[in-house]
């Protein structure tokens, strides 16, 4: 039966890639959380989504470009100013101690597409085994050298071939690169491109998806999982097919 992920926690509620849209996600019974990872200036593996902050906090500039602790200045729930408190960009760390012991999935998303972060596959993996958290967590990226890179550190991890076009032969492509799933943007899963995908047995994770009717035919295709910014939506419809 097709998995239930929420797309940066519950982001379609509350403030993204926060603890509080995480916690919130849990609540509303999501199978599995996606988010997504950077470097902070001094090495701090962070969640957020933009390689900027100027969109969902009140700072500007490149994460990058700050130490954490400068960033734990900016409120990361700047687009509901006064409605959710403050919440601080939060640190890969505090995730998965929110996790540790709870029966949830973690794709994590390597943000290695525009900045490569060297040295991220190292410490990510270092945090997956600190928590014991091995057999729960799917590796992404839209980088696929990134994940080859891990791949060569943790080879026994889950691992997600993201992908945003209409790529030819995406199943072929994700086996002989020996990734056990591929992560398509939802709209590209038309019925030849799914069949072929499955013809290789390559789990299929797709994003972003938050209409009933793309949930619904989803489900009915056989989609291991969606992701999107309503789990509670999500989770009532794949319900009614169980």
């Amino acid at each position: 039966m097709t998995k239930n992920f929420a797309h940066r926690g519950f982001s379609g509620k509350y403030p993204e890639n926060t603890m509080l849209a995480f916690e919130k996600a849990i609540e509303a019974g999501a199978d599995g959380i996606e988010l997504d990872v950077q470097l902070t200036k001094d090495g701090e593996v962070i969640i957020i989504h933009d390689e900027t902050i100027d969109r969902t906090t009140d700072g500007k500039g490149l994460a990058a470009d700050y130490t954490y602790e400068e960033l734990c200045r900016f409120d990361a729930s700047f687009i509901y100013r006064g409605q959710m408190g403050f919440n601080k960009i939060p640190t890969l760390r505090e995730y998965l101690e929110l996790v540790k012991d709870k029966n949830i999935v973690t794709n994590i998303e390597l943000k290695t597409g525009i900045l490569e972060y060297i040295g991220i596959e190292e410490k990510v993996w270092e945090l997956i085994q600190e928590y014991k958290l091995e057999k729960k967590v799917i590796i992404s990226s839209f980088n696929h050298y990134s994940i080859l890179r891990m791949k060569k550190i943790a080879p026994d991890l889950k691992y997600g071939l993201l992908s945003e076009t209409w790529f030819v032969d995406a199943g072929k492509y994700t086996h002989e690169l020996g990734i056990q799933c591929y992560h398509p943007v939802h709209y590209n899963l038309v019925p030849e491109v799914i069949e072929e995908i499955k013809k290789y047995g390559i789990e299929i994770n797709t994003y972003t998806v938050n209409k009933e009717k793309d949930m619904r035919y989803l489900i009915e295709k056989g989609i291991d999982i969606i992701i999107g910014n309503f789990p509670d939506l999500a989770g009532k419809i794949i319900k009614e097919y169980k």
